[in-house]
């Protein structure tokens, strides 16, 4: 696996999410967000589990996966690679250093809301500019107040959109990929998800990265 896959990886760990409105309609404590997207130009699906201690996002394609976890505080971050084709099976722990590198490298939002609405994927939505710091540039945000979930499913470049991104755009290694989140189940996980099975070997992101 080269730095293109981690690198997405990482970015669709961190992507989905947003702190949601006090008032929103539907609470939910356990479940997932899926939607679609695409890994090393192949088309993949992606189950984001959430937990309010801890988040899994399990990217499929094909007869793999790659599982990316992390929890609340966002000090905890580790890829599991699991490639029958190539028998690959190692989990990828990042360092402390890695982990601030990470969120070093996010973008930073301000947030205009407007009176524009619009139904998503059976969610009610209403758009949001977002600003980016640094490159000036805006982009549309579509959020929704129907559903709340806990903050280990949140996206921080996100946070304080106002509601859960529905239709956004994701940033991954300077690349922007437009995401629109198909559903949001409530339910556990199925056994093992925030786990690294005992079979997988363990080593450091950075060992990983390099196919050690």
């Amino acid at each position: 696996m080269n730095n293109k896959v981690l690198g997405t990886a990482l970015s669709i760990a961190l992507t989905v999410g947003t702190l949601i409105n006090a008032s929103a309609q539907k609470v939910y404590k356990e479940g997932y967000a899926s939607y679609d997207t695409e890994l090393r130009g192949n088309p993949a699906t992606v189950n984001s589990y959430f937990t309010p201690d801890s988040s899994a996002s399990v990217i499929t394609f094909g007869a793999g996966n790659v599982k990316i976890l992390s929890d609340a505080k966002r000090d905890y971050f580790a890829i599991i690679l699991n490639i029958p084709v190539a028998g690959l099976k190692k989990a990828g722990i990042a360092s402390a250093a890695e982990i601030e590198q990470a969120f070093a490298g996010l973008p930073s939002f301000t947030f205009t809301p407007t009176a524009e609405t619009k139904v998503i994927s059976g969610f009610n939505c209403k758009k949001v500019i977002a600003k980016e710091a640094k490159s000036g540039k805006s982009y549309d945000l579509w959020i929704t107040n129907d559903i709340s979930v806990p903050q280990s499913a949140i996206a921080p470049y996100y946070a304080a959109a106002g509601g859960f991104p529905i239709q956004y755009t994701s940033f991954q290694q300077g690349q922007e990929i437009n995401i629109t989140i198909k559903s949001v189940t409530e339910g556990k996980a199925p056994a093992g998800t925030y786990a690294i099975g005992s079979d997988f070997e363990k080593v450091s992101l950075e060992d990983l990265n390099s196919g050690q």
